[in-house]
């Protein structure tokens, strides 16, 4: 076994290893940054918090994936089960009731949920053949694997959370051979829903969507967080201002510096340039986790080293819309970059499950079953 365990550490994909201590690095500097050239409280902590994802990272790494296929359900039921106990037990914060104490640590099972239902969605196609995928009643039961958590962190209420979700269920779906005409006949009452949901979203949240459109109407309330974020991004130009010389940060006009709005003091400090080296960073290991996926030969590795990847891509997506005010503020992190906890133990996760896909990439799963 231990002859087995240093093998496999051998062969483990210590490039990709390498560009997410990178982002992780990013993320410490920018965090110390935020503090005023202290580690303490924001910087000090998540390197903390870093080690100890490193270390759950390599550990999953090290798991044969056929034994992590076996545990796929039951880590969906655990997830979701903690999805369902914040509605009674979690506490609430920002406004929703998202997180729940487990051992003094305040979990998001949400963050958690996207890595299970991954790994449920790739068990359940793994051994269907392509006419199976095809037939619309093989397809009720992922459907509901993502509609139920899908529905549960909208009551939290979550909604950037949620639509994460989702776009990560279906795009293991479309991996998986779903066929285009069943995603366009789910897609087509989508505005009119979006028009009945709207009247029932909380006010908060109606007041995002309304900042979002005219941020101006209320400069000093409501539209204060994204036009400050377009201060503190434009004002870096090519080169920024400076490490440890953001004017907007340092002098505290950003709110949720350290969290949501963490990018702005990388464009801030390290200007265009900066930021683009940031982006290149981010697309390198998006791009990593796509050949992991490519270079797989069986398809449960194919199927979560794809939604693993898509749930990595949207995280970035959608925090850098958000602080680029091309969409409402949502309150979702920069990946390792921002201040976090539970984001950045299911990201770590995450990485985990990719890195095992790319290590056991050759094993031999049961052949697909018939229509």
């Amino acid at each position: 076994m231990p002859f087995d365990i240093t093998a496999k550490l051998g062969r483990l994909n210590w490039a990709f290893v390498l560009l997410i201590c990178a982002l992780a690095g990013v993320g410490y500097a920018a965090l110390y940054s935020v503090d005023g050239g202290s580690p303490h409280p924001y910087a000090e902590a998540q390197a903390l918090r870093f080690a100890v994802g490193l270390v759950l990272m390599l550990g999953v790494a090290l798991v044969d994936i056929r034994f992590i296929a076996r545990l796929a359900w039951p880590a969906y039921g655990a997830a979701l089960a903690l999805l369902a106990a914040v509605e009674r037990f979690g506490h609430v914060g920002k406004g929703a009731q998202r997180w729940i104490t487990i051992g003094g640590f305040d979990l998001q099972p949400s963050e958690l949920m996207k890595i299970a239902l991954v790994l449920a969605l790739a068990a359940w196609f793994h051994r269907a053949s392509w006419e199976r995928v095809g037939q619309p009643v093989f397809l009720l039961v992922p459907l509901a694997a993502i509609l139920a958590p899908v529905g549960l962190i909208l009551k939290e209420p979550n909604l950037g959370t949620a639509v994460i979700t989702a776009s990560v269920g279906g795009a293991v779906l479309f991996a998986a051979g779903v066929r285009l005409w069943m995603f366009a006949l789910v897609l087509a009452p989508v505005p009119l829903v979006a028009r009945v949901a709207y009247g029932h979203l909380h006010g908060y949240q109606k007041q995002r969507i309304l900042t979002f459109l005219h941020p101006e109407r209320d400069p000093l309330g409501a539209g204060y967080n994204i036009i400050q974020s377009k201060i503190a991004l434009g004002s870096g130009g090519m080169w920024g201002q400076g490490y440890l010389h953001g004017t907007q940060g340092h002098l505290d006009f950003l709110p949720e510096k350290q969290t949501d709005f963490i990018f702005t003091t990388v464009g801030e400090e390290l200007g265009f340039m900066g930021a683009l080296a940031v982006l290149a960073l981010l697309g390198l290991i998006i791009a990593g986790g796509m050949l992991i996926g490519m270079r797989c030969r069986h398809q449960f590795g194919r199927l979560v080293a794809f939604g693993v990847t898509v749930n990595f891509f949207m995280y970035v997506l959608v925090n850098l819309a958000m602080v680029m005010g091309l969409i409402p503020v949502g309150g979702v992190p920069l990946p390792l970059v921002s201040y976090g906890g539970s984001a950045l133990i299911a990201v770590m996760l995450g990485f985990g499950l990719l890195l095992s896909v790319d290590l056991h990439r050759d094993v031999e799963f049961p052949v697909a079953q018939g229509g």
